[in-house]
């Protein structure tokens, strides 16, 4: 009926940097009035994919923005194959839902309303986030050294794009003065290497969970729900880019404690 979507899909070419598009969404103020971003979806070939994340820097940045990844064809490929394509896609984007199919076929609700850019969802779509880090076999185990600072060394191969993602976490509050600044500055330095970045973050004496993304140099953030009776408070923060330095990163971080 006319003016009356239930969503639009926006179905960009092959070789679309996928970006630009979701920008679109913050930053229009008429889009932005009618419409939310609800979620990026990408469908990778599950064979021909490992040689596409070789050569084609676009299809290695349409993984690593994706929220959801469909991995088609699984039926092509054998067992071994498919292990090693997923750990892939793992390296380049630890946290988007992984759906394997076979011509095409997925259920609407795995792919629609999903609520990937809307603050108070955040932590749903991104298994990264649940409190007791319970994501899947791609996430290792965790060397503790003496500040709380966690991390996943899985995550940390570079593909041939230079895209990877680097997670950090702490256990100390977290100072907004220092925090807000900081990533406020280095989205302006690094905006065009930072294609996404997450975070939950527990302040000194607020009750609610502060939470953050950013696509690029548009970055965005809010206070959520209050912290549950018994949930840790644990501040985490997840970028997905090209030629991140984690060293510098995890310091920067860790110097935003309260």
């Amino acid at each position: 009926r006319k003016g009356r979507f239930d969503a639009i899909l926006v179905e960009t070419t092959g070789l679309a940097k996928p970006a630009p598009v979701a920008q679109t969404f913050f930053v229009d103020a008429d889009v932005r009035a009618k419409t939310k971003l609800d979620a990026i979806v990408t469908v990778a070939d599950a064979k021909h994919l490992p040689q596409q994340l070789d050569s084609n820097e676009e299809a290695a940045e349409q993984i690593a923005f994706a929220d959801v990844i469909l991995l088609n064809k699984t039926d092509l490929v054998t067992k071994e194959e498919l292990a090693s394509v997923e750990k892939r896609i793992r390296t380049v984007n630890p946290t988007a839902r992984l759906q394997r199919m076979q011509r095409g076929a997925v259920a609407l609700d795995t792919i629609l309303g999903l609520g990937a850019f809307d603050l108070e969802r955040v932590t749903e779509i991104d298994p990264h986030f649940l409190p007791d880090h319970a994501c899947d076999e791609a996430c290792a185990h965790h060397d503790h050294d003496h500040d709380h600072h966690h991390h996943d060394h899985t995550h940390d191969h570079v593909g041939a794009s230079g895209i990877a993602s680097v997670s950090l976490s702490t256990e100390r509050p977290v100072d907004p003065q220092k925090l807000l600044p900081w990533l406020n500055q280095l989205t302006q330095e690094r905006g065009p290497d930072i294609l996404r970045l997450k975070g939950i973050f527990a302040f000194p004496d607020e009750p609610k969970r502060f939470v953050v993304q950013g696509v690029h140099m548009i970055i965005e953030g809010d206070t959520q729900r209050d912290w549950k009776e018994g949930e840790k408070r644990v501040s985490r923060l997840v970028f997905i880019g090209r030629n991140l330095d984690r060293a510098e990163l995890e310091s920067a971080f860790a110097a935003c404690a309260a």
